[in-house]
Order: C-alpha cells, then structure tokens, then sequence
C-alpha cells in the first residue's frame, strides 16, 4: 500500500474523529495489517480511539461513531478503486481508564501503529511502557502457520504468574 494512496484516507479519518469526538478526543490510532504494511482489498481498517467521555456500550459507541464512517466514505472508496466496497473501518472505543486496564490488542501495537493524534502523549506513554515491560520479561512475538502469537516470558517456570 503506497503512501499517496493511503493518506488521504488517514486525513479524512483524523478529521472526521474531530469533528465527531471535538475536544473529547484523547487518541486515534490505525492498528493491525494497515500499520505493519501488509493490507489488501478485503483488509479492513482497524482504528483505536481514546476518548472522554464515551457512552456506555458498544452499540452507543457505535451509534456515534456513524458520523465518522459517512464522513470518511469517499475516501475510503478510493483507497481500492476496483474494489467492490469501500474499506471497512473497525473501531475499538476505549476510555482513558480503559486503555490503562490493558488488553492484548496493545501487544502488536507496540510494535506497529499509525498515531493521528495523541493529546498530551497518553497512547504513546502508555504502549512505551508497555514494551518495556515486554523487553524486560523478553517477550517475543511468534509467526506460526496461523498466524502469530506473543510469547510473553519464554523463560517462565511452571506456577510463575506473569503480569504486562
């Protein structure tokens, strides 16, 4: 995926969280085959977005987040012109708080994210933080033929509890 195709469509997707969160937007980030390089027409778009406050629930959140997916049609459209559809868009929506609880999404994005805001920093801290407790256990991530798994801490003993 070249870079002039691409950021048009990572422009109108930062705008269009702007616009929808305003000032409650904390984070936007674009995750997963999209930021290690590797999408393809049937890739979909994973996207995380921090904000404060959200509503609760998945489908309020999902509600909201409409806005976005309108706005960002056109250019998701022509990421892939000979594409039956549009690029599909996946948002994880996480609260501030949530994203400090951790989850295993955060593993790859330590390694590959695209960050299109980060107001004051918080993603950034959090996933540097988050690699150096990895480095510090020597995680390890895993290409098998299913895919990839992290190994956590390669050297772990039987009833040792690992914590990221």
């Amino acid at each position: 995926m070249s870079s002039d195709r691409l950021s048009p469509l990572l422009d109108a997707l930062g705008q269009a969280c702007r616009t929808c969160y305003g000032d409650r937007l904390v984070a936007l980030a674009v995750f997963g085959s999209w930021a290690r390089g590797a999408a393809t027409p049937s890739s979909d778009l994973d996207v995380l977005i921090v904000a404060e406050p959200l509503p609760r629930g998945r489908f309020k959140r999902l509600d909201e987040f409409t806005a976005v997916e309108r706005a960002t049609e056109d250019s998701r459209a022509r990421v892939w012109p000979a594409a039956a559809h549009p690029v599909e868009l996946s948002p994880v929506f996480k609260t501030p708080a949530e994203l400090r609880a951790g989850s295993p999404l955060y593993l790859d994005m330590t390694l590959w994210r695209i960050v299109l805001h980060d107001r004051d920093g918080l993603l950034e801290r959090h996933l540097a933080a988050l690699a150096g407790r990895m480095a510090e256990l020597g995680s390890r991530r895993a290409e098998s033929k299913g895919g990839a798994y992290w190994d956590y801490k390669p050297t772990i003993v039987p009833g040792e509890v690992v914590e990221l």
